[in-house]
């Protein structure tokens, strides 16, 4: 099998030599780092402007500019999460061991998430962060979503197959997905028109998402800047703490964790790591959405050596269950603050809790911007007041970012340690690893579906 190396992916633009000058645009083109920190700048100057000067229109247009964006993103997230998981199961055929991929790819899932709620636990009990912010009891106010044990173990399962995709129910469209996936294993050779017309509207969806994920630089503008209008620094300022604990701990987990792992497990060089998967790390912090960025999270796991039949497995399923930063970091931090708020004594008992909520319910969150639904059922577990969740509402854009440029992060960490480990990782491909631009991701042709006797990635 062969795994897609960076100079195999590059535009036959890019590598012609032009015989006309004059047809050679003389506006150089700026990377898309370049024009998402752009963004982010006028993001920041705009919303103080329209905060400070009073300008309803300019604040207008900032808000719709990112609700917009999110839409977009989220239109394609039922279609895509289907038939990428039902895709990426049929694919696992395609793999020897692949029972034991799939287990090896969820105990690291419950395992990081494990360091990760630890860190969080400590960072929250060494900081106090619900102490001193200077909020009352009527900033608080229960939320509009909650979650429950009940409603996450009988929500997984739809009453019919229309409902999940209209309400956007990830966790129904997974169940159904992967039910789908299986069945078309089992029927073999019956199912390949169903596959192929599956792969085909993959494409045409990873498409057409490519085409929003180059609107990031404009939908960071109207997102950072609706929350500078919308909040200030003031309300910064009360959450000091608790939004620094959220930054040190995604920080300690994304900078320190990831690389100590991808150095002693997967004996890879953890800068070459983050070289690679950049530009998916920079478009979740922007988004604020896996699923949204699920392609190119693919696309950079790819290219960093893991065989395509098993990241197009691996990196789905994490971007629906595998949530360092909101399922794990936020939840601990924020139910510390909660009791805290509220004067409530947490012990071991509940901390341990803290712990099994964040391991076992990461999938309630399932990959959408924010992380509500994981809150509220952290809390319900522990008997705290719900309306604690209100406090934190007014905040959770700016933390968002972190957390889901955490997840991702972890989505593509994931897939190098087990491919390392079961030495199916092209260490050739990973070691000529580079970020490249959306334009170029995007013009990348995809392979084709091959028959369903091709070669095996064998796992060892």
């Amino acid at each position: 099998m062969s795994v897609s190396s960076s100079s195999s992916s590059v535009p036959a633009a890019d590598t012609a030599t032009p015989d006309t000058p004059e047809k050679r645009s003389r506006i150089p083109k700026v990377p898309f780092w370049a024009q998402i920190l752009l963004g982010l700048v006028l993001g920041v100057v705009l919303g103080w402007a329209a905060r400070n000067w009073d300008v309803a229109w300019l604040g207008t247009t900032l808000t719709k500019i990112g609700e917009i964006f999110v839409q977009l993103l989220k239109l394609a997230v039922a279609p895509l999460v289907f038939f990428a998981i039902t895709i990426s199961i049929t694919n696992l055929r395609n793999v020897h061991n692949a029972a034991r991929l799939a287990t090896r790819t969820l105990l690291w899932f419950m395992a990081t998430s494990l360091i990760a709620v630890a860190i969080g636990l400590f960072i929250g009990l060494l900081t106090n962060p619900g102490s001193g912010t200077g909020l009352s009891a009527e900033d608080a106010a229960k939320p509009e979503t909650t979650g429950s044990w009940l409603d996450f173990l009988t929500g997984i399962i739809p009453t019919d197959i229309i409902t999940p995709f209209t309400e956007l129910k990830v966790l129904q469209i997974v169940f159904m997905a992967v039910v789908v996936g299986i069945a078309a294993l089992k029927l073999g050779a019956k199912a390949e028109p169903i596959l192929n017309l599956g792969e085909s509207a993959l494409a045409l969806l990873q498409k057409a998402l490519w085409w929003i994920i180059r609107l990031a630089p404009i939908g960071t503008i109207g997102l950072i800047g609706t929350a500078i209008k919308d909040y200030g620094w003031d309300l910064i300022g009360s959450y000091a703490t608790f939004t620094a604990d959220i930054y040190i701990g995604c920080a300690l987990v994304l900078f320190g964790v990831y690389p100590l792992l991808l150095g002693t497990v997967a004996k890879v060089n953890p800068v070459q790591f983050f070289k690679g998967a950049w530009p998916a790390i920079q478009l979740a912090f922007v988004s604020r959405s896996s699923v949204g960025t699920m392609p190119l999270t693919q696309k950079v796991v790819e290219r960093l050596g893991v065989p395509k039949e098993y990241a197009s497995f691996a990196v789905p399923f994490g971007s629906t269950t595998k949530m360092d930063g909101c399922a794990s970091i936020y939840p601990a931090i924020a139910a510390i603050f909660v009791g805290e708020f509220f004067h409530v004594d947490m012990g071991v008992k509940e901390y341990l809790l803290i712990v099994f909520v964040s391991v076992i319910g990461s999938a309630a969150t399932a990959g959408l911007t924010g992380a509500t639904v994981m809150l509220t059922l952290t809390l319900s577990t522990l008997g705290l007041p719900l309306e604690g969740v209100g406090l934190l509402l007014a905040i959770d854009p700016i933390l968002d970012m972190m957390r889901t440029a955490t997840n991702v992060a972890g989505q593509a960490v994931i897939p190098v340690l087990v491919s390392a480990k079961e030495k199916i990782l092209d260490r050739e491909a990973f070691a000529t690893a580079r970020s490249f631009s959306v334009e170029e991701a995007d013009d990348t042709p995809a392979e084709p579906r091959k028959a369903a006797g091709r070669e095996p990635v064998t796992a060892s």
